[in-house]
């Protein structure tokens, strides 16, 4: 029975070796995995982090009437845009109608009895002269007249007040925008200063506020000066990277003491009405500048649980591991913060071929970002 088990032991080692020298005839060793690598790029560099905004109209206004009474007429299309001055609401008139009438009566009586007033006083100072009037009779005669010039100044202040109520009748929009629905349609009765009436808010440009913490805060602080305004990325929900550009135009002047955030604005042009109020944005802001930033291709980069590494080819084209600490990601490049030299050869393409660290390679160089004119364009 051993007998049997040696000479079976015999052959599968037998065939074993057989099919291993099958594949590589003469002994060659297997050919190195063909890989693309890329020296470190090493140049100045921009920093840019990311945020949650939101956007917001730089104008936005809750018209309410200035005088009471029942809508008479809706004269706008809902959710289009106005210009600043068209009717909008028209309220009753004709209440406000009867009292500018009743106004401008009570001033043609109240002139009236001025002139009667100014009469009489005017013989008054020419009797007292020769003596044919008492100083007391000469005075009411005077006080008369400067009781019914008040009273003439407090007719004119009623009738313009009535005109101004009348006016206040025709409800105009006070900014150029887009309008809201009508909260409250013809018939209905709307109370001066309280109905809320529609909204308008202000289309081109608009606002994105967002918050940023201390330490970025202290970082972007260099990019915003008198004479400078820097240019931030934003993009919307279901848009792919961040296609619009803004300006900075705005800093708190103190920080959030419950969240340590302070908030910044940026102003977007809108004409063609892409941006809404209420949307949330992702903004780009540029947070340091370097002057000599080591960059590789994300593609480079792996993971290994919460650690960073590239495979490293070095100059007997053998892989090394190595690991790096990594810092915002520039468009497709990535910025490594520490392990790495420039002039570095990195593995860009072909890591699935590599199966461990000190593995032989066939290394061919290629640029480590591709030339791409519109990226290069669009960031500027």
């Amino acid at each position: 029975m051993a007998r049997n088990l040696k000479f079976t032991l015999i052959g599968l080692t037998a065939l074993v070796l057989a099919g291993c020298n099958t594949g590589e005839p003469n002994g060659q060793q297997p050919q190195p995995a063909a890989v693309e690598v890329a020296e470190v790029v090493a140049e100045p560099a921009t920093l840019w982090s990311g945020f949650t905004g939101r956007v917001a109209a730089p104008e936005t206004v809750e018209l309410r009437p200035r005088v009471s009474g029942y809508i008479d007429e809706v004269s706008f299309t809902e959710g289009e845009l106005v210009q600043r001055g068209d009717v909008l609401f028209t309220i009753d008139q004709r209440p406000y109608r009867a009292r500018e009438r009743a106004a401008e009566a009570e001033l043609a009586r109240a002139r009236s009895q001025l002139t009667l007033s100014e009469g009489r006083a005017e013989r008054a100072r020419q009797l007292l002269g020769s003596r044919a009037i008492s100083r007391e009779e000469h005075d009411q005669r005077v006080a008369a007249q400067d009781s019914d010039r008040a009273a003439v100044n407090a007719a004119g202040a009623a009738l313009e007040n009535a005109r101004l109520d009348l006016q206040y009748t025709v409800v105009k929009a006070p900014i150029s925008g887009r309008v809201s629905r009508a909260f409250v349609t013809r018939g209905n009765l709307a109370n001066a200063d309280q109905t809320l009436l529609t909204t308008l808010v202000s289309v081109n440009p608009m606002y994105v506020y967002f918050e940023s913490d201390q330490q970025t805060f202290v970082g972007s602080r260099t990019f915003f000066t008198p004479d400078q305004r820097p240019q931030v990325r934003i993009g919307l929900a279901g848009e792919e990277g961040y296609p619009h550009r803004g300006e900075l135009d705005f800093i708190d002047n103190q920080l959030n003491s419950h969240t340590g955030t302070i908030q910044f604005r940026a102003v977007i042009p809108n004409p063609d009405g892409t941006f809404k109020p209420g949307q949330f944005a992702r903004v780009e802001m540029p947070t340091e500048q370097l002057s000599d930033a080591l960059l590789v291709n994300s593609k480079a980069v792996l993971t290994d649980q919460d650690r960073r590494y590239v495979y490293v080819v070095n100059d007997k084209n053998v892989t090394e591991r190595r690991e790096v600490v990594t810092g915002p990601q520039q468009d497709d490049l990535v910025v490594i913060r520490s392990g790495l030299q420039p002039g570095e050869r990195v593995v860009v393409n072909g890591l699935q071929k590599i199966f461990f660290p000190g593995m032989p390679v066939a290394p061919e160089l290629v640029q480590m970002r591709e030339p791409d004119p519109e990226r290069q364009l669009a960031s500027r």
